[in-house]
């Protein structure tokens, strides 16, 4: 099993709900008094430059550049959003952290605002998370208390205030644009870019949104260093990801391991297989809108090696599916999911998304023939990147991948209407 030097769970899991006293005993806040004495905001992002640090949020974008990019723009009012909205089917890892340790995200979000001037920060967090909500809620008046949140914090000169705003729970909710007009009171929905938030976000000011798990690394890169980040993963990514396993695992839960840890160990040793004791057939490796992948335990997990297998590891959710499992049937159910997802702001999205599911939807009754399926590609292509956001990118790659390696399952609807041995 690869070792792992944990950094947002050195206990290894979330097996309890830390303190503040807790967090303390772990180095808690050291790290952002220790840059508050030192009185040099641009310290955070030399460290992230070190660490090579990546979004969690599926994009991977380097964390330092958007921080840096926020830091250059003119203005003096500036905002730090955490973004909690987590829409993506199966994913835990953001409600976990925010419920566990919620005082590493708000140390990690104080250090973001301090290294680009922001003197607010704004926790986005999805509003069905209720223990969340009031993990984080706590954490807040307990570090204001202590003097880290408000007016000139800890002699500093620096000052900062933090709220909480609920997220609605539409998948396009949790894009970035769509999280900055929720906050201005308007529907989610995405803007058109650029101008992108690091420049012209929130009330058009420049503006950082950032992941949950992407603030929780933060205070433990500026409390040990860049160097000692990078040390930890691949030589292409830093540091460990969080990864979330569903009820069809032996073992559901968030699993913390770092960038190199291989696929079987996630899988197999960790998650104990698929609680139905099918071999697995197939799986899922970063949410509805990656590619299928056929299994390979030896695999790594890193952003290269599964965007080498062609797929993408994204935020982490690991979906699989056993021998008995209909993956046209998987496809149709990702299909509806973008149909119902799609938020008919973009026209092209629209009708995309609406096309890909009546096909799949009639050849799964058995009303069209295996050729039809030919239109698929066409649509993906005619349609790729003409939305505001990525969605009308996010259903060709399980689309696609599905028919291509599971063939005998189209077959299958298309001939009888059912699933293969049905």
């Amino acid at each position: 099993m690869t070792q792992v030097r944990s950094i947002l769970f050195p206990g290894g899991g979330p097996q309890l709900k830390e303190s503040l006293a807790d967090y303390a005993r772990r180095g808690g806040f050291e790290a952002y008094k220790k840059v508050l004495a030192a009185g040099r905001p641009d310290a955070v992002i030399e460290e992230l430059v070190k660490s090579r640090l990546r979004g969690r949020g599926g994009a991977g974008f380097p964390v330092h550049q958007k921080l840096a990019l926020c830091a250059a723009a003119p203005g003096e009012e500036k905002y730090v959003v955490v973004n909690g909205g987590e829409d993506e089917p199966g994913s835990h890892k953001d409600r976990t952290l925010l419920t566990y340790s919620p005082q590493a995200v708000l140390e990690g979000t104080l250090l973001a605002a301090y290294a680009i001037g922001a003197d607010r920060v704004i926790f986005y967090i999805n509003e069905s998370y209720e223990s969340a909500h009031r993990r984080v809620g706590t954490a807040i008046n307990e570090a204001r208390s202590l003097g880290y949140i408000g007016q000139n914090v800890l002699g500093s000169g620096f000052s900062v205030s933090v709220d909480v705003q609920p997220a609605p729970n539409p998948y396009v909710a949790g894009e970035d644009t769509a999280v900055l007009e929720s906050l201005e009171g308007r529907a989610p929905k995405p803007r058109q870019k650029p101008p992108y938030p690091v420049t012209a976000g929130l009330y058009g000011k420049p503006t950082i949104v950032n992941n949950v798990e992407t603030f929780a690394n933060l205070p433990p890169i500026m409390l040990h260093g860049g160097d000692w980040f990078r040390a930890i993963g691949t030589e292409e990514s830093s540091g460990t990801m969080l990864f979330t396993l569903n009820d069809e695992w032996n073992n559901p839960g968030v699993y913390e391991l770092p960038f190199g840890a291989t696929e079987g160990e996630l899988l197999n040793t960790l998650g104990g297989g698929l609680k139905s004791g099918e071999t697995l057939r197939a799986f899922l490796p970063g949410g509805p809108s990656s590619a299928f992948l056929l299994p390979d335990p030896n695999r790594i997990l890193s952003p290269e090696a599964i965007r080498a297998a062609g797929s993408s590891i994204g935020c982490g959710v690991m979906r699989g599916y056993g021998e008995s499992a209909c993956i046209m049937c998987a496809a149709h159910e990702i299909a509806a999911f973008f149909k119902k997802e799609c938020c008919g702001q973009c026209p092209a999205c629209q009708m995309e998304t609406n096309m890909l599911f009546m096909t799949l939807d009639r050849l799964r009754q058995g009303q069209l023939p295996i050729a039809g399926l030919a239109q698929v590609p066409t649509v993906l292509a005619f349609n790729k990147g003409k939305g505001f956001c990525s969605l009308i990118n996010m259903p060709g790659p399980p689309i696609t991948s599905a028919i291509k390696l599971f063939p005998e399952d189209f077959e299958a609807h298309a001939t009888t209407g059912k699933c293969r041995g049905k």
